[in-house]
């Protein structure tokens, strides 16, 4: 069995052109498979161009999440030090804390 047989219909007519019958085969299986390939390649490129918008999106969507959470955490920071300075102003002055003594 010729290997790519079953990709190249040879018609029993080219056994009788020999070798130059045989390369003449061989080039037009390869062009065939180039065609495919470059399709192929086509394809994947044009995929890769349309999404690349979308990964424009998700990098801008990571960028504006991220500084969302940078300003929840501004946030938080702010609000865990007023409830500390609140519950500090919220203890029991003694009687050396009132006259300024340490």
């Amino acid at each position: 069995m010729i290997l790519g047989a079953e990709l190249l219909p040879l018609p029993a007519e080219w056994a009788s052109f020999g070798a130059a019958g045989l390369m003449g085969a061989l080039w037009i299986w390869e062009r065939r498979l180039s065609r495919t390939r470059e399709s192929q390649l086509t394809e994947a490129h044009d995929r890769l161009m349309a999404e690349r918008g979308l990964t424009r999106l998700m990098a801008n969507l990571i960028r504006r999440n991220t500084a969302a959470l940078s300003r929840l955490q501004v946030t938080q920071d702010q609000l865990v030090h007023l409830l500390s300075n609140w519950q500090t102003d919220d203890e029991p002055t003694t009687a050396a804390d009132s006259k300024g003594v340490a």
